[in-house]
């Protein structure tokens, strides 16, 4: 028996003939028209399982008569007919007929079943039937009424559907605002062609249960958000990024074939790097939550045999702000399919998010089999490392003193090495510093003749002596023979297996010695590992001598920088208690709480980081002081000439003064020619040192007095941009301009490797020359910045450094610190090292982590909250020693009414409980030396 229904909808145009906004706030996109589709047909049947086997689904589907079971009760035709048929026993489909318009369908009204927030999943299969000659496309659309705004309509997803078939159409949505009345429904095929359903589901994902998992209804962490994701539907749900894309099941000949499934595609006549294949993913992906992806690529054509293929998202938000978010890369050939893989997460509510493959040179081919994003599993973390005797401070190099001559020593190449007498009998300062009393060394050094290569020099194997884990002091002295042109360099460098690892290295000058000084560690089992000294030109002779390469005793080293802390960064404070009547606050029990310790300790923001509630409560409770990621940088505030985008730095610079933290302008130049946008590279040398001026005036002059200091021209050690195409003055005029347009800032230079002994352009000495230079030429210097990109810090050699610099008198910051290590625990100890080490020393004012926040620090591995807001270990101890650093005391008033304690500089509460009302009052104490008297009136 057939059940007729005829109903039309009394609304506006449907949205596939005309152009609609975007529902307020709304994921979704705007409906397109489904003859616009790319989609190619694929004639043969897809095997999916029946939608009517999906029974685990039914109680999780908030779709009634979801299998048509009950006729056509609570759908309803939209200004066409439909009837429901009986195939078989508890089987029934609905056909829609009579359809005049491609946008008359079958409806239901979804309101109040859904709320403002979760993605929930559609599932619905579909077939067609009548006058088509080859497929059509089936669209799965709400419509969004409400009472004082138009309606609006949002894209579900779409599926391609041969005659005679039946096809499972898959798609996402999520509201981030509920409108007063929400209708689910289904269109597309051209006039006059049937629409056939069999059944629909739609549930959250996280609560959808099936028995016949082909239908792809899956349960988080199963749940592939991309659809088609191996083509099987041809390139539906597909299209090119300013190329052509194209399905194959071969190429080349039948030499390129699928690594998995029947098909792949091709992103083809590709003339930008950018070109490549997409998909718009913005109903199906949540802000907040973090995405892995893992994508099987391979390129094709243009005699490239490799290249770099790039995972990216364009996220774009309601107020058209843009973002591209890189998510990863591998290098891919012509030969295999290669894995890339990635993570990434959206910060704010989008309005649109598209997913996209790049990267290879114009003209060739990026070739997809597969596509796989989930919401991201989390792994629990590495356990602390186990580490047995660690023997801290016992050397690991084998006759370093020589007194078996040259035994377990092996010439590196065909140089010539010889025992001599004549080195130190002193171990290195920064060797001493660690290893304290120490008897004296040999005298005896390596000389290494007969070089023919940089790399020629004694070498020994120390595979067996090293532990996993463990933070290895490298230590020698060393000297160059005479005769060379100028100083040369020398290293003391680790290979690891087939690997060499950045090595400890200073330059040095003839017929001196040198000390060097490093660290290292090793986190994975090597099967081979040699330490060798290399570096100077051939002919010039090396000389070694005392070589130590010993594991350090952290533990040891905190206990000596926490009575060095107490001794630098606390005052001694005297509270004097006066009231009506003072005698009776004698004995008073008095408490005292540090609320805050007013160091600076400061954290990177980027723009898009305060669209994330949880970034900025985390941000904004345990950092005083911020700095931005890029959005003060020239290449962003002027990507295009006279172009100004100022509105991202104003957005994170509203947020620092709402909560009263202090801001670093970081920064005006960047001397890094790479760092240097297209446009002012093409500058002529005129208009270049006009646009210098204008950069400056335009920078300085809107933010004065809103940034304590700026960077001036950032990583001058490593570039010269500006100087090579100005003149050596233009560094020093940068200053100059700087103080004289905003004399309330104080300007920094600011460099890497100045703290670690790996970088000879930036050794301590290298960057006092350099601040040197400056201030002779009349740059207002104010500020060392080191940027402390560091690997397993060893204290003694950044303190070392400090120690250095502390000679120019001028305050030194840590401006971009970090830590790296895939195991937390190791990333922890590795952050108390820095943190110790930073705070003892009384020539630095302040640190500033370069990131914090998974998936939006610097380096990978160097986050101390996860991407999803979880505190980890390295977050735990942070937040553990700015625990530390904040000062308690008690005691009772004595007979002059004062109470006495030393503490920390900060915000403090004092209450006195010793008295017939308890009293609370606040105080601050100001950095200084002398005793502080705080006066307190009761």
């Amino acid at each position: 028996m057939r059940k007729l229904l005829t109903r039309c909808f009394k609304g506006p145009v449907s949205p596939t003939n005309q152009s609609l906004s975007k529902s307020q706030g709304s994921m979704g996109e705007t409906m397109e028209d489904p003859s616009a589709g790319n989609a190619e047909n694929l004639n043969s049947e897809r095997s999916d399982g029946n939608m009517n086997n999906s029974r685990g689904s039914v109680a999780s589907n908030i779709i009634v008569n979801h299998d048509f079971s009950r006729g056509l009760d609570s759908w309803h035709p939209n200004c066409c007919h439909a009837f429901v048929v009986s195939t078989e026993p508890g089987r029934n489909h609905v056909v829609v007929t009579n359809r005049k318009e491609p946008w008359q369908g079958l409806e239901q009204d979804i309101s109040g079943k859904v709320t403002a927030g979760p993605n929930y999943r559609v599932c619905a299969r579909v077939g067609i039937s009548g006058p088509i000659q080859s497929s059509a496309l089936v669209t799965a659309t709400l419509r969004l009424e409400f009472r004082h705004s138009p309606t609006t309509y949002m894209f579900i997803g779409k599926s391609s559907v041969s005659k005679d078939e039946w096809k499972t159409l898959e798609g996402m949505f999520q509201l981030s605002t509920l409108p007063d009345r929400i209708v689910f429904y289904l269109e597309g095929p051209s006039p006059g062609v049937d629409l056939l359903i069999e059944s629909i589901v739609i549930s959250c994902p996280y609560t959808i249960k099936t028995e016949d998992t082909s239908t792809r209804c899956f349960a988080p962490g199963d749940e592939n958000i991309i659809l088609n994701p191996n083509f099987e539907d041809g390139i539906n749900n597909w299209s090119g990024r300013g190329c052509k894309i194209v399905l194959h099941d071969s190429m080349g000949d039948g030499k390129v074939m699928p690594m998995s499934g029947k098909f792949f595609a091709s992103a083809t006549e590709r003339t930008q790097i950018w070109n490549g294949i997409q998909q718009e993913i913005t109903s199906r992906v949540q802000r907040k939550l973090a995405y892995e992806v893992t994508a099987i690529v391979r390129i094709f054509g243009n005699n490239v045999t490799s290249a770099a293929v790039q995972a990216t998202l364009w996220v774009q938000t309601p107020d058209l702000r843009e973002q591209y978010i890189g998510i990863g890369n591998s290098q891919a050939t012509d030969k295999d399919w290669v894995q890339l893989q990635g993570k990434f997460l959206i910060n704010a509510s989008p309005s649109k998010v598209v997913i996209s493959l790049e990267g290879p040179p114009p003209g060739t081919d990026i070739l997809l089999n597969s596509l796989v994003v989930k919401h991201a599993e989390k792994v629990p973390p590495s356990p602390p490392p186990v580490i047995e005797n660690p023997a801290f401070g016992v050397n690991i190099i084998t006759n370093s003193n020589l007194y078996d001559g040259t035994t377990q020593w092996f010439p590196l190449g065909g140089c010539t090495l010889s025992v001599q007498s004549g080195s130190p009998h002193v171990l290195p300062s920064m060797a001493r510093d660690s290893l304290g009393d120490h008897e004296p060394l040999s005298g005896r050094y390596i000389l290494v003749t007969n070089r023919t290569q940089t790399w020629m020099g004694p070498a020994q194997m120390i595979t067996d002596k090293l532990q996993l884990y463990l933070a290895y002091q490298v230590s020698a002295w060393v000297r160059i023979g005479s005769g060379a042109s100028g100083p040369q360099t020398v290293n003391v460098t680790l290979k690891v297996d087939n690997q060499w690892l950045n090595g400890v290295q200073v330059e040095v000058i003839s017929d001196t010695w040198h000390e060097i000084g490093g660290s290292f560690r090793i986190e994975k089992k090597p099967d081979t590992v040699m330490v060798s000294v290399q570096g100077p030109a051939s002919g010039v002779d090396v000389m070694l001598a005392g070589l130590q390469i010993f594991p350090v005793d952290r533990q040891a080293r905190f206990r000596r920088l926490k009575r060095q802390t107490d001794k630098i960064r606390k005052r001694d404070v005297i509270l004097k208690f006066s009231g009506s009547d003072s005698s009776s606050l004698v004995g008073a029990y008095v408490e005292v709480r540090q609320t805050q310790n007013s160091f600076p300790i400061g954290g990177c923001v980027n723009r898009t980081n305060i669209d994330n509630e949880d970034f900025v409560d985390f941000f904004t409770k345990h950092f005083n002081w911020a700095v931005f990621g890029n959005e003060l940088k020239w290449y962003w505030t002027e990507p295009q000439q006279g172009n100004l985008k100022y509105k991202d730095a104003d957005d994170i610079l509203t947020l620092c003064q709402s909560h009263n933290m202090e801001v670093r302008g970081h920064c005006i130049f960047w001397e890094v020619e790479n760092m240097v946008q297209s446009w002012v590279k093409s500058l002529n040398t005129n208009d270049l040192r006009t646009a210098v001026q204008n950069r400056l005036n335009g920078l300085l002059t809107r933010y004065k007095g809103k940034f304590k200091h700026y960077d001036v021209n950032n990583e001058m050690l490593h570039g010269s941009f500006y100087q090579d195409h100005l003149g050596k003055d233009i560094r020093a005029s940068m200053f100059k301009t700087a103080n004289q347009l905003d004399p309330t800032a104080t300007l920094f230079v600011n460099d890497y490797n100045v703290e670690n002994g790996s970088d000879i352009r930036s050794s301590p000495e290298k960057y006092i020359e350099h601040i040197l230079d400056l201030q002779e030429q009349g740059a207002p210097v104010g500020g060392v910045g080191i940027q402390g990109h560091i690997d397993s810090p060893v204290g003694p050699i950044v303190c070392s450094a400090l120690d250095k610099l502390g000679i120019l008198g001028l305050p030194i910051w840590f401006t971009e610190l970090d830590v790296s290590s895939v195991n937390e625990y190791v990333r922890a100890d590795d952050l108390e090292v820095m943190l110790r080490e930073v705070f003892a020393h009384p020539a630095v004012e302040g640190i500033m982590l370069w990131g914090f926040w998974e998936l939006f620090t610097y380096r990978k591995n160097s986050h101390l909250v996860n991407a999803e807001g979880d505190v980890n270990e390295a977050g735990r101890r942070f937040l553990s020693l700015k625990q530390e650093w904040l000062s308690d005391a008690h005691g009772l008033i004595d007979g002059q009414g004062q109470v006495e304690f030393r503490g920390f500089p900060g915000s403090y509460e004092v209450e006195i409980v010793g008295v017939s009302t308890k009293v609370s009052k606040t105080f601050v104490v100001d950095k200084g030396e002398s005793p502080l008297v705080v006066s307190i009136n009761l």
